[in-house]
């Protein structure tokens, strides 16, 4: 069991790794201070959570993940590439970093789904928590931030 926590626990830690870079990327292409700085404490959150869950595998005996995915690394490519021919808006950085959350979102909630010990699940259920509540931050930002365009 402790086997099949620790590879449900490296994903989300991937998870939470893509994260914390995506919103460091967010927070160094944004030109508006409010959003800078809810994306510098969103990255430094997104790494806290990845710190919290390597801990506990580290408590389970496993090796834990330490960076992101490929998947996460193109996503970032891909939002470099488009802001290069579309130009950077708030509003498109708020639109990759509300996907990025989708995505989150669907992990987490992929990981309840698994049989975890009950301290593992209640640690999984409060930072699931955290990211729907992020998510749903950003997305009321993107709807202002539009609204403005």
């Amino acid at each position: 069991m402790a086997d099949h926590i620790v590879k449900v626990l490296n994903e989300l830690i991937e998870t939470s790794k893509n994260g914390e870079k995506g919103f460091a990327k967010a927070a160094e292409d944004t030109k508006t201070a409010e959003l800078k700085v809810l994306f510098e404490n969103r990255s430094r959150d997104c790494a806290s959570g990845a710190g919290e869950l390597q801990a506990i595998v580290r408590q389970l005996g496993g090796d834990p993940a330490t960076g992101g995915t490929v998947a996460g690394a193109m996503h970032r490519g891909w939002t470099e590439l488009k802001s290069t021919v579309t130009g950077r808006s708030d509003a498109a950085i708020l639109e990759e970093c509300e996907r990025g959350e989708d995505h989150a979102k669907e992990k987490y909630a992929d990981a309840l789904k698994e049989d975890l010990t009950p301290d593992v699940r209640a640690v999984v259920e409060r930072q699931y928590q955290g990211v729907l509540r992020n998510h749903d931050q950003i997305r009321d930002l993107r709807n202002r931030f539009k609204a403005q365009e």
